[in-house]
């Protein structure tokens, strides 16, 4: 069963074709990433999914429905998205921030409720923002800006969760706990998770359902461990590589091929190329 869905999807800018008759399914339950070459649409793409772009031809499948029919905040509650670069207004704190999520669960007859404090609460605990709630965004260092917004989409609590490069602006450890808190809601709360990473390694190590988008379509898609060959990484980012098994995950991991420097006694690039 898919959780969101595309038909003959057109996208792009004026004249220009970013992403043409795409038809995708988005598997329920699970964790996608899509990946490709900059530029490649990625990010149009779930842009268009969250209803922030509107297609050229096509459209997105929500519940059943096109997305373009339903009310914002229906969708609101559905579905959430952490656009890549966000901006909040000068002097905001991170508090203020993190409740905007719960906007889309508030109305004229249902006010600030204590669901709503606890999903901030959890929200900003999850993230390691908790001590910066008082802090204003605009003061905070670019990675401590994004676990805010991380922590924002968190709090607005739907089953569906699209982030465009969560990882963007964080350190190792921060990259590794934001994807590992990611996988808990995952794995405990069955939450859909749909990504864009630039890492290939760590989408393979996340990701049950790994999306390569190259020339406008799909290339391939399915389990990393199925798709993930040096062939593929060639045809998509042009890059040559040897993929080996991840010793800690057991997953692919690209090994690209460089002019950097290597151990005593490694191989030279040749001998990889023509091991």
């Amino acid at each position: 069963m898919e959780a969101l869905s595309t038909r003959k999807l057109t996208l792009g800018y004026g004249e220009e074709n970013i992403i043409e008759a795409l038809d995708l399914k988005i598997p329920k339950g699970e964790i996608t990433v899509f990946i490709g070459s900059n530029g490649c649409g990625k990010s149009t793409l779930l842009r268009s999914m969250a209803r922030l772009l509107k297609p050229q031809e096509g459209g997105v499948v929500l519940d059943g429905r096109d997305i373009s029919s339903m009310a914002t905040k229906k969708i609101a509650r559905q579905l959430a998205i952490l656009p890549q670069s966000s901006v909040a207004p000068e002097g905001l704190t991170v508090l203020q921030l993190v409740k905007q999520g719960r906007y889309p669960h508030q109305s004229w007859l249902q006010q600030w409720s204590k669901t709503d404090e606890k999903a901030v609460n959890d929200a900003l605990e999850a993230t390691g923002m908790a001590e910066y709630a008082d802090r204003k965004v605009d003061s905070l260092s670019g990675g401590q800006r994004q676990r805010a917004w991380i922590a924002m989409t968190l709090a607005q609590d739907t089953d569906i969760i699209l982030l465009d490069e969560p990882t963007t602006y964080l350190d190792m450890t921060h990259q590794i706990d934001i994807l590992d808190l990611l996988f808990e809601l995952n794995q405990t709360e069955q939450r859909t998770i749909v990504m864009v990473l630039h890492d290939l390694n760590l989408a393979c190590r996340y990701a049950d359902h790994i999306v390569a988008i190259h020339d406008k379509k799909v290339f391939r898609q399915g389990d990393p461990e199925e798709i993930i060959t040096p062939e593929l990484v060639h045809s998509v980012f042009g890059l040559r590589c040897q993929v080996a098994c991840d010793p800690f995950s057991g997953t692919p991991m690209c090994i690209p091929f460089s002019k950097g420097k290597r151990a005593k006694g490694g191989m030279r690039r040749a001998d990889i190329a023509s091991g």
